[in-house]
């Protein structure tokens, strides 16, 4: 499977976006630090839920609850409608966005959108790097996640939630080996060149949220549904939520106009017609310490497998392999390693190549009358 350079690709391919902002983070010295750090012009902040239905239950016990100390008792009848498999949206719009399209940040499983927020150790996120770069930015809680609710389970969500041990994402993430894995943080053992800020764990642990693994219909529901109510739109996934990405674009190819899939753990089946996607770039990207760990290996030939269907196609599917760019050391939750922003400009310097970024207003010529002394 071909793994393209991003150095080379976005040398070919940037277009005069992406060479400026490139110019902007070569600034020497102070005058980049004040862009780095001038407030951003905010159009609008505003949330939403989308998707999900009404659900009907009956036949439940009724029973008796006291909700504050000293309060009286309430009877609860729990039968009756409810709304339940809805997702959550944040928004930020910018007053003058470069991007041409929003993008939306979908989380992995277990999480919420605080994946792109701030990360565990306290810098800025990709949240806050893709609101620089001059995208408009919805970061989104999946159905069952975060802010977007539960409903009862089983009687609406089928099956029980699925709550992540503090040690499971060690070697899972590939933060380091799975029995370098110790309650006691001075015992714990990660890789030697890890990225991820391993003195920061125990916070990122409680980020986690109960999950189902029964719920992948609901979940692509809710997605669709945010596609039809937000987009045209980039979409930008990371792990459980890769599936959701791709299908976002199998269901809606004229309204997802690139699909950037960070550490996918799921594609579509091969039976999938991949023709859809012939308009839409797909950029896929991996992180270190593959060799350690048959699982993800296995993850990564089910996804080069897709990324080939899309070529094969007639598409366009490009990897950025950090390892293979020169940069070792990258864990599964690449947007919270110490190198997130690195990271993130790559990515953005693939979406400016793919023409999904305008380009800066040309600079008026200084007239020869008025050249200084």
């Amino acid at each position: 499977m071909k793994t393209v350079t991003l150095a080379a690709l976005c040398a070919l391919l940037a277009t005069p976006a992406a060479l400026a902002q490139t110019a902007t983070e070569a600034a020497p010295g102070r005058r980049a630090e004040r862009r780095a750090e001038a407030p951003l012009q905010i159009r609008e902040i505003s949330s939403f839920h989308v998707g999900g239905r009404v659900a009907e239950l009956s036949g439940l016990p009724e029973r008796e609850i006291v909700f504050s100390p000293g309060a009286p008792p309430v009877r609860m009848n729990p039968n009756g409608a409810f709304q339940v498999e809805q997702m959550y949206a944040q928004v930020v719009r910018l007053q003058n966005p470069r991007a041409r399209y929003p993008l939306i940040l979908a989380h992995g499983g277990g999480l919420t959108g605080v994946t792109y927020e701030t990360t565990p150790d306290g810098r800025p996120g990709w949240q806050m790097f893709f609101l620089r770069a001059g995208h408009d930015v919805i970061v989104t809680d999946a159905m069952e996640r975060g802010r977007a609710g539960w409903a009862r389970s089983p009687e609406i969500l089928p099956g029980e939630p699925i709550f992540r041990t503090m040690g499971e994402g060690w070697g899972l993430f590939r933060v380091g080996p799975q029995e370098g894995w110790n309650l006691d943080a001075q015992q714990r053992r990660a890789w030697p060149d890890t990225r991820f800020p391993v003195a920061a764990w125990n916070q990122f642990m409680m980020q986690g949220v109960p999950r189902w693994a029964t719920t992948d219909r609901q979940i692509q529901a809710a997605y669709d549904a945010l596609v039809q109510r937000i987009c045209p739109c980039v979409v930008l996934v990371h792990s459980q939520g890769g599936n959701f990405g791709f299908n976002m674009a199998l269901t809606a190819p004229d309204k997802v106009k690139a699909v950037i899939a960070v550490e996918p753990s799921g594609a579509p089946p091969a039976s999938t017609d991949a023709a859809r996607l012939r308009a839409i770039p797909h950029l896929v990207v991996w992180g270190d310490h593959f060799a350690e760990s048959s699982f993800w290996q296995g993850v990564r030939r089910n996804i080069d497998r897709w990324q080939g269907q899309i070529r094969d196609a007639g598409g366009r599917a490009d990897t950025l392999d950090m390892p293979a760019e020169g940069v070792r050391g990258n864990s599964h939750m690449i947007m919270m390693d110490t190198n997130s922003d690195d990271v993130a400009r790559r990515i953005n310097a693939w979406m400016a190549g793919q023409g999904l970024m305008r380009d800066p207003p040309a600079r008026p010529r200084r007239r020869e009358g008025n050249r200084p002394n």
